[in-house]
């Protein structure tokens, strides 16, 4: 089952790259569109949010936002090193049994 431990990296792996802003271009909600409408560059059916990390589960399943945001890491993915308490993230995310599960994570710097 290693196959399938590491498809899951890899899909961690593309939806973070997918999720970081190329060249400085920034994501605008075009009038009109409704809310939560996928952004381009963005996964139909994610969606994001920015916070500071609060806390993270120290058995690496959860990670928790200031504003009380819970997002599930996907079994067998890791986070980048850079995130940790403290931390400003963009995260993408995916509902599923209304639970919010990670699909991507970027640092914001300062």
């Amino acid at each position: 089952m290693k196959t399938h431990k590491s498809l899951g990296i890899v899909l961690l792996v593309a939806a973070i790259v997918a999720a970081v802003p190329i060249g400085g271009a920034v994501q605008v909600q075009a009038q009109g569109a409704p809310q939560g409408a996928p952004q381009p560059g963005q996964m139909a059916g994610a969606q994001q949010v920015e916070g500071k990390v609060a806390a993270l589960d120290p058995s690496g399943k959860m990670l928790t936002l200031e504003d009380g945001t819970q997002l599930m890491i996907p079994a067998g993915a890791q986070l980048p090193p850079d995130v940790k308490e403290g931390s400003i993230i963009r995260a993408s995310f995916e509902e599923h049994a209304g639970q919010k599960v990670l699909t991507g994570v970027a640092v914001q710097k300062p």
